[in-house]
Parts: C-alpha cells; sequence; structure tokens
C-alpha cells in the first residue's frame, strides 16, 4: 500500500507529528518546519489522483523545488523530512518502500571561507586598547566591571595568537600557560611555539610570532589579577581567564573579538575563525607552499586546505584586474 493510496493521508501527516513530537521529542522550531514541508506534501500528492508516491515523483519535485529558486541546504531539510515521514510509515507496514531513500538534493557550491584582507587583519591583532585615547575608548568600549588594563590585555593577546598561529577557537581556550601531562595545550616561551590539541585529538605545534608572544608576556603581567583564592586547578594552568576567574569560554571570545574589531574600526563581523583564515590565506599568498599551511592548520587531508588556494586565486585576480592594461574597464 502506498501513502497516496491510504483514506486519509492527512490523517497520517498528523499522526506522524505527533509522535514526532511525543516520542521523539523534536523542538518546537523542528516541529513547525516539519509541517510545513509534510503539508507540501501533501499537496503535491493531490496531483497524483491517487497514484502511488513513487521515487520518480520525490525526484520530480526536489527538481520543481530547485527550479523555484530555493537553496540546495532547503532543499535536502526538505527531503529529510519527507523520508522521515515514510520511514515511519513503513515502520507501520504502510507503505513497502520508502521512496525518498535515495533521492539527494542538489550540491550546493561551497562557500569560500572569509577572510580579513592582510591591513584588516594587521589591525586587529596590533589593536591596544589602552594606547587610546579616553573618549576612543568610551565611545569604543561599554563600562565593564573588569578594568579596562586587563580585559584590553587579553583581548590583544587572543586576537594576535590567532591571527598568528591560526588556531581554531576551542584550541585557544585549551591552552595552559606552562606544558603539563593533563595540559591540551600550552605554550613553549622559550621556543616561541603553541602545542595544541585540535580534531581527532591530533596534537601539533606552532609558531608564534613575536608580536603574538609579546601580547602573550603583557597579558601575563595582569592574568594573576583575575584568579582567586577559591580557584580549582584548571583555572590556576589556563592561560586565558574570564572575568570570574575561571578558563575563559569560546563565547566570551567570539564576544571580546567582535567588541575588539569594533574598536579597531572594522566593518566586519569578525569572528575567530576568521582569523584562522586569514592566517592560512596570507601564509599561502606569500608562500605558496600548500603543505606547510596543511600541517600549520592541523588538516588531515590537503583537499582540506586547498579552499585556500581559490581566496589566493580571488587575491590575484584582483591584482590582475586592477594592474593588467587589457583588464581594465574602460571609461
Amino acid at each position: 500500500m502506498s501513502a497516496s493510496t491510504l483514506p486519509d493521508l492527512r490523517q497520517r501527516v498528523a499522526d506522524y507529528l505527533v509522535h514526532a513530537q511525543t516520542g521523539r521529542r523534536l523542538a518546537e522550531g523542528t516541529l513547525v518546519n516539519y509541517r510545513r514541508d509534510l503539508d507540501d506534501l501533501l499537496q503535491r500528492a493531490q496531483t497524483l489522483g491517487g497514484a502511488p508516491i513513487e521515487s520518480q515523483h520525490i525526484r520530480r519535485w526536489a527538481a520543481q523545488l530547485h527550479a523555484a529558486g530555493m537553496s540546495p541546504r532547503a532543499i535536502a531539510a526538505r527531503l529529510s523530512a519527507w523520508r522521515s515521514f515514510f520511514r515511519w510509515m513503513g515502520r507501520l507496514g504502510l507503505v513497502a518502500a520508502n521512496p525518498v531513500q535515495d533521492i539527494r538534493p542538489p550540491k550546493a557550491p561551497k562557500p569560500l571561507p572569509k577572510a580579513l584582507s592582510v591591513d584588516q587583519a594587521v589591525a586587529l591583532a596590533a589593536f591596544d586598547a589602552q594606547a587610546q585615547t579616553p573618549e576612543a575608548l568610551r565611545a569604543a568600549r561599554p563600562p565593564q566591571a573588569e578594568p579596562l588594563a586587563t580585559r584590553s590585555a587579553r583581548a590583544h593577546a587572543m586576537a594576535e595568537l590567532l591571527y598568528s598561529s591560526g588556531l581554531r577557537v576551542s584550541e585557544l581556550t585549551g591552552l595552559d600557560v606552562h606544558a603539563s601531562p593533563t595540559a591540551r595545550g600550552w605554550i613553549d616561551w622559550d621556543a616561541a611555539e603553541a602545542t595544541v590539541t585540535g580534531k581527532g585529538n591530533k596534537r601539533r605545534s606552532v609558531p608564534i610570532g613575536r608580536p603574538a608572544l609579546l601580547a602573550l608576556q603583557q597579558w601575563l603581567a595582569v592574568r594573576t589579577s583575575l584568579l582567586r583564592p577559591e580557584a580549582d586547578a584548571d583555572a590556576h594552568a589556563a592561560l586565558f581567564l574570564g572575568a570570574r576567574g575561571g578558563r575563559i569560554t569560546p563565547q566570551r571570545v567570539w564576544l571580546e573579538l567582535r567588541e575588539q574589531a569594533r574598536a579597531a574600526g572594522l566593518d566586519a563581523r569578525v569572528h575567530p575563525h576568521m582569523l584562522r583564515h586569514s592566517f592560512a590565506s596570507h601564509v599561502l599568498q606569500s608562500s605558496g607552499d600548500l603543505r606547510a599551511v596543511q600541517e600549520l592548520l592541523g588538516h588531515s587531508s590537503i583537499a582540506t586546505t586547498q579552499v585556500y588556494t581559490r581566496l589566493d586565486f580571488q587575491h590575484l585576480a584582483k591584482v590582475y584586474d586592477a594592474a593588467h592594461p587589457r583588464a581594465r574597464k574602460k571609461p
């Protein structure tokens, strides 16, 4: 028996949504999306005149959604809702096969990672709020309970280190001041290197540039002011502490980096991974050594790193358009 020959397909959809809410305990937002997607399925099923819903129909409907301008990601979500519905029908013995099982959405183009320009990245990393005028400080930073010197030194050190070494935000927050048997990451101050544990528990060491090392040393000079008498061992070990004296969270890094970017006069919506992208793109532009960038980023496959060659080509294309006589637009 097919879904489209059931006496009341609409009732089956209603029963499935109850199951999704009570049995699967899906979030309300997900249920809203499922209702919308299954209402669309019901409307399309009415055009079949009682014929069974088969894979060819699902494939045609997906193509129609694509032609209407729906994004591949949205089509994938709709197919997923339909697939889940028919899977549930199959478990009840109401359909012999899932017509959505082998249907795949159109491939979405992989977006290029967003990177800052060299000037923007350097301006952000080098920005030091303490060097600004009081008027600029008041305009750039809202009043905080935490001393400005502490907050500024931390933001400066984090921005310098993210751009200098291409760290993930989880690698940054996992850093300890010194190596220990339990540390996931630490700074080797003599060698000017950061050792971090990345995805798949892969450990790697990356160099730290001189400006970043100096910013870290300036941060260390004020870091101890955040330690509290009752702090646990993790707080004593952590390189970056938050206002409450514990290891800083990734969410806090996001907020402080965005605040740092605004204070530095950048319009871009900066986030920690953007500095990692900027690091990779700028090193590749200067060196052309894709394998070295792969090692510095800790990518398992060089195919993951190759996306930065597309960024590099965009940079070269802009240079060409600006400089080549035959590329210049006619006045």
